[in-house]
């Protein structure tokens, strides 16, 4: 075999080689994909569980729960409840204090099991609490009108669809915070109210 033939050789395998390599990158880019998403959960059911006593109940939808010698504070998803107030700048809401007693009646000293979604921006778990009666406790609350379905940036914080038809039922037989005209929903009263007062201003609902 001559050098020419050699060298035709050895460049048609590199032709071969090169034209194959994009279909092996690909095939190679898909199984890292492929290994990648094995280790991700679907968001569906991005969920976990949180177990403890509850040792503090600070709102309608707070508590701290004692949880492997930790205190873990929880937020209720999908509800808002009337606030309680810090201080002069953050006043508190009609049945805020009554929505707190209420939380407390049904939660104080249970050690519970919660099904939790995430953490919010202020390290709080944010889970459904369920009694073990079956009970939810946020269709408690929301069904003796102590608690808002959480409806604020177009229901993105509501996770459980029934709240909005107990709290319609709770409107029309006025329970709770619905004897009063014109009840403001929390996160309005946060904005309109809380930020006013923050800033030097007035507001007409507080």
């Amino acid at each position: 075999m001559t050098i020419r033939h050699k060298w035709q050789q050895a460049r048609d395998r590199a032709r071969h080689a090169a034209d194959r390599l994009p279909a092996a990158l690909a095939t190679l880019v898909l199984l890292a994909s492929l290994i990648g998403l094995a280790g991700v959960p679907a968001r569906a059911a991005d969920t976990y569980r949180l177990s403890g006593r509850v040792v503090q109940v600070a709102d309608g939808d707070t508590l701290t729960l004692l949880a492997d010698r930790e205190r873990q504070r929880v937020r209720l998803a999908s509800i808002d409840a009337p606030e309680t107030g810090h201080g002069r700048q953050r006043p508190g809401q009609p049945y805020g204090q009554a929505a707190r007693r209420a939380l407390a009646d049904l939660v104080a000293g249970q050690t519970l099991e919660l099904r939790c979604y995430e953490r919010d921006r202020y390290g709080r778990h944010i889970c459904d609490v369920p009694l073990a009666d079956g009970r939810m406790v946020s269709r408690v609350m929301v069904a003796a009108g102590l608690a808002w379905a959480n409806r604020q940036g177009g229901d993105k914080y509501l996770r459980d669809a029934s709240l909005a038809a107990l709290e319609r039922q709770a409107r029309e037989q006025r329970l709770g915070l619905w004897q009063q005209p014109g009840a403001v929903a929390p996160w309005v009263w946060r904005w309109q109210c809380w930020k006013a007062l923050e800033t030097g201003r007035s507001s007409p609902i507080c």
